[in-house]
């Protein structure tokens, strides 16, 4: 599993293209397509560990070509946030590429460097059983079970 918070150095057109082969073959067994404009919109976000607004996506996809409509954009984002390739990360109003391989329903922390920007995604099966014994002892069912934590990371930490 790649590690919460990938280290500045490491080989991140191996992560992106990790990312991308996943992608495909993820569509490829479920019998759906990565078109070209889902596929661009994905190599954006892997461009980098760090959430885009819809816009930023936009201004990236249009340097290879035209610029697309933002309706085009969020279909793609719809698309690939229903695949669980993508993460909407609200506080932000943005998204980040999905480089782990987990179940697209299954409770997600986002750890957010206030310093870097990047964003890790941690391991939350002790937090998703507590917040999900007190939402059912408050009769509450969660519809999203996203939880976002701003911080500082340990490389920014360590710099």
């Amino acid at each position: 599993m790649p590690a919460v918070f990938p280290a500045p150095d490491h080989d991140h057109d191996r992560c992106s293209a990790d990312a991308l082969a996943h992608a495909e073959a993820l569509c490829v067994k479920r019998g759906e397509r990565l078109t070209p404009m889902r596929r661009k919109v994905l190599e954006a976000l892997t461009a980098s560990h760090k959430p885009l607004g819809a816009y930023e996506i936009i201004e990236q996809v249009g340097v290879q070509g035209p610029r697309p409509a933002p309706i085009t954009i969020y279909r793609a984002l719809d698309f690939l946030t229903s695949q669980g390739l993508v993460h909407r990360i609200e506080s932000r109003n943005a998204f980040l590429a999905c480089i782990h391989n987990h179940v697209s329903d299954a409770p997600v922390v986002f750890l957010i460097c206030e310093h870097c920007g990047a964003v890790g995604e941690a391991a939350s099966g002790a937090v998703a059983e507590s917040v999900d014994a007190a939402a059912k002892r408050a009769g509450f069912t969660p519809k999203s079970p996203v939880i976002e934590i701003s911080g500082v990371c340990r490389h920014c930490r360590e710099a």
